[in-house]
């Protein structure tokens, strides 16, 4: 009896298992940056190959000049995965939701902040507007909640955004930082290149449970 125990509770961590990898939608391979499109300010004579790449099978963007990579697809709801560290020293980059219309340095979207110290902030770009703050000047800002959460320069540090319809939630390292309700309800992933070297791992979406 014990064995046939053994036996099936080994069956169900299996299907568990096999089930939470369907459900996972990684969007980096770790060779290579296909399924993004890379995007850099128009003024600069630097190529969009010489910022973005990727180095011992992270993502590695330059942080100058200024621009993106951003998906190939638009997402609806979803949960965000991504690990990032600083190469060097802290700088700035971030993670852009529900990013619209043409590609440019500045798009609309709502961004995610990396900014080493600011972590977990909301900046509203290319005129995005959300319902929490009155969304005035060029980069409105919602302050983030919990206060300092980041690991020191080097670590790899977690953030988990969760998009549900025009809802954005936000968590760095596992603690609630923001939320915010956006007018947009789809649209690119992009990761920003801003400021300095930074590295990026394990980019992947689940379903909204």
């Amino acid at each position: 009896m014990k064995l046939k125990f053994i036996f099936a509770a080994a069956a169900l961590a299996a299907i568990v298992s096999s089930c939470a990898d369907s459900n996972k939608a990684s969007l980096f391979n770790g060779k290579d940056l296909n399924g993004w499109v890379c995007v850099v300010d128009s003024a600069s004579d630097v190529s969009a190959s010489e910022v973005f790449g990727v180095v011992d099978g992270n993502i590695r963007i330059e942080g100058n000049p200024f621009g993106y990579m951003r998906t190939h697809k638009k997402y609806g709801d979803y949960r965000l995965h991504v690990e990032w560290r600083w190469i060097g020293e802290g700088t700035n980059s971030g993670i852009f939701q529900r990013v619209q219309g043409d590609d440019k340095v500045w798009p609309t979207a709502v961004e995610c902040q990396l900014k080493a110290g600011r972590a977990g902030d909301f900046v509203m770009l290319g005129g995005a507007k959300i319902a929490e703050v009155e969304c005035v000047g060029d980069f409105p800002v919602k302050d983030r909640v919990a206060g300092e959460c980041e690991k020191a320069v080097g670590e790899w540090n977690e953030a988990d955004i969760v998009c549900t319809g025009g809802k954005i939630t936000v968590y760095i390292n596992g603690e609630l930082q923001n939320e915010a309700t956006s007018e947009y309800k789809n649209g690119y992933i992009a990761l920003q290149s801003e400021g300095g070297p930074i590295e990026f791992r394990n980019i992947y979406l689940t379903s909204v449970e």
